[in-house]
């Protein structure tokens, strides 16, 4: 297994990343990507994949949160990203995307400095790591208008429709530990429709720990729950999935064997 999305750079991994590190090796993960929000939390993601070669990899982006933070600092950092990118050993550009549950930013300004990224991933031939909260018809269209991009909307959890929507455009689905809950059938829905070519899994550590550890920090370790739902959802061999998921993670972000 791979868990192509996790925080491990998180305050809340401080006092015993180590620790997270080896629970998930002991548990069956091969590797994680570990996602750096923002210019200090990349620097910290690549120091902290460097310290685990070979399991651990980075990614980094100016995801809607630190977007904002950086106000109108936000080219400044946007360059600093750049260098980031072309000096660094990232697997991707992100995350990124759009978030109109908090709106931080004005709509427009987040597409912007979404599509700026976009066009950063693909003159660097990266994959993409996508953020989308309650904009799905937006974020359809934007990747619509890059047909170069390439990468993963992360942490899905939309319905059919746009599932097969972001699959048209040739992209892949993580799916995290909603994936467990019981209210999220419209989840589950979903991942029966995506080819397992496509199919990704993730935990979004520390966050959506899946059943039944909701409500707990989440961890690495934790992705083999979310493999067995997805398993048990679409009706298929948990060890076939687990090979085809890992295959796609390496495949997607040039992981090596």
């Amino acid at each position: 297994m791979i868990d192509t999305h996790c925080h491990l750079t998180h305050a809340r991994f401080v006092a015993d990343v180590s620790e997270v590190v080896a629970r998930a090796r002991a548990s069956g993960v091969e590797g994680c990507l570990t996602i750096g929000t923002g210019i200090a939390d990349a620097l910290a993601a690549h120091d902290l994949a460097r310290s685990h070669p070979g399991f651990l990899r980075a990614a980094a982006g100016l995801d809607p949160f630190s977007s904002h933070a950086a106000g109108d600092g936000f080219d400044a950092a946007f360059e600093s990203l750049a260098a980031l990118h072309r000096e660094g050993e990232f697997a991707a550009v992100g995350e990124i995307g759009l978030d109109y549950h908090y709106d931080l930013d004005p709509r427009p300004v987040q597409a912007e400095r979404l599509e700026r990224q976009l066009e950063l991933a693909r003159a660097l031939d990266r994959p993409v790591v996508i953020h989308v909260r309650d904009a799905h018809e937006d974020m359809a269209a934007i990747l619509a208008g890059h047909p170069g991009s390439r990468g993963v909307i992360h942490s899905f959890t939309g319905g059919v429709l746009e599932a097969e929507r972001y699959l048209g455009l040739g992209w892949h689905l993580g799916f995290g530990g909603v994936v467990t809950f019981k209210n999220a059938e419209g989840v589950r829905a979903a991942a029966r429709v995506v080819p397992r070519e496509r199919l990704l899994l993730e935990t979004d550590a520390p966050y959506l720990a899946p059943v039944p550890h909701r409500g707990e920090r989440c961890e690495p370790a934790h992705v083999a729950l979310t493999l067995a739902a997805l398993a048990h959802a679409r009706g298929e061999a948990f060890r076939d999935l687990e090979a085809a998921t890992t295959a796609n993670a390496r495949g997607l972000f040039g992981w090596p064997p």
